[in-house]
């Protein structure tokens, strides 16, 4: 007898994505940011089954976007079979809670969705050990009978709850015991890298930092023939990598280093988790901050990482700017004067290797010009 094998699509998870235009937000700003969040989305293997975008003139404390909405999106999620709903900004434990019970479905927001991602991307004890106290710092407010999973994730501690205290209150203790242990192995673990730059005082290091998939990875590649994984999707990289890369023919090398891509509203618990990770490109003799020039929204992700740049304390003169992707704008390079960041861009296609060649003069001009 022959089956018809199950469409793939329908055994992936459905998401609704909702975004919200308030005070100061323009409609097509927010559908650009809703677009991101799709594929952040497709990046944890959910498909997209529907979108609606709301203008407010302030957010509603219990829900965020109003009962009236609310059930229309309940609606709206119920005729396209969405398993779940994500909103594109921040909500609250208490908002979280009342809009799963009008929505009658999981119901998550933009920090989680990213914090999911990194939790299947982690492949190194350090970044597992960073991402999984990101990830129950994020969810112990927000700890309910829906995270029946929690207790698996928390890597059975043991802990039992004693006479009369509830199953939450057990789970919630659990996850504070498992949050400090996880610092504790965090701060060994950033003791341990602070030995490893000891001894690499000598050499000279080159960061490369960016918004996610700006094409680091593969310029990281390009630089030190390191053969790094490689993959068109936001996040492929979490794990940062060093490798020594030639900077000309008379044997200047260079120590590369590759870390984690940022992205508008990285969830504040990442960012304070993988603090040891991205000390790499706070020490750096020379941070290559790489754009994806081919992107639409390059301008407002160059900013969001130079705003990353500066919380690090990395000052402007130790940033070279890297237009790459040259290769998808079919030769169109605008003038440099158009760029609006004052400095001198190198352009390049780390996937082609054209202005490469560019690209390690400038770094060794910049490190024997700082040495």
């Amino acid at each position: 007898m022959h089956h018809t094998p199950p469409d793939p699509e329908s055994l992936t998870r459905r998401a609704f994505l909702v975004g919200v235009s308030l005070p100061g937000q323009p409609v097509f700003v927010v559908e650009e940011h809703l677009d991101e969040l799709a594929e952040l989305a497709r990046a944890n293997d959910l498909s997209v089954a529907g979108r609606t975008l709301q203008r407010r003139k302030g957010p509603d404390a219990r829900t965020f976007i109003g009962k009236g909405k609310a059930e229309e999106i309940a609606t709206a999620a119920g005729h396209v079979n969405a398993d779940l709903v994500i909103f594109d900004d921040d909500l609250s434990p208490g908002q979280v809670k009342n809009l799963e019970k009008i929505l009658d479905r999981q119901v998550i927001d933009r920090s989680a969705l990213i914090l999911e991602i990194f939790v299947q991307r982690a492949r190194t004890n350090e970044a597992r050990t960073q991402v999984e106290l990101a990830q129950l710092e994020y969810l112990l407010p927000r700890l309910t009978r829906r995270w029946t999973h929690l207790s698996r994730q928390a890597g059975g501690i043991g802990v039992r709850g004693g006479e009369g205290e509830s199953q939450l209150e057990a789970d919630r203790r659990m996850l504070r015991t498992r949050i400090q242990q996880l610092k504790r192995d965090l701060k060994r673990i950033e003791r341990s890298r602070a030995v490893q730059r000891r001894g690499r005082r000598n050499a000279r290091v080159v960061a490369l930092a960016g918004y996610t998939n700006a094409g680091k990875s593969t310029l990281f590649n390009q630089l030190t023939r390191a053969g790094a994984k490689v993959e068109n999707k936001l996040f492929a990289t979490l794990d940062s990598k060093l490798r020594r890369g030639a900077l000309d023919h008379d044997g200047q090398t260079a120590v590369f280093s590759d870390t984690v891509g940022f992205i508008r509203k990285l969830p504040h618990h990442l960012v304070a988790s993988f603090r040891s990770t991205l000390e790499e490109i706070t020490h750096a003799d020379v941070v290559l901050h790489v754009v994806d020039r081919s992107n639409a929204r390059w301008e407002e992700q160059m900013e969001i990482a130079n705003e990353v740049l500066a919380d690090l304390g990395v000052e402007r003169d130790r940033v070279v700017t890297v237009f790459n992707k040259f290769d998808l704008l079919n030769g169109d390079r605008p003038a440099a004067e158009a760029e609006g960041d004052g400095a001198a861009a190198v352009w390049v296609s780390a996937l082609d290797g054209s202005g490469i060649a560019d690209l390690r003069h400038e770094i060794r001009a910049r490190l024997n010009g700082g040495a």
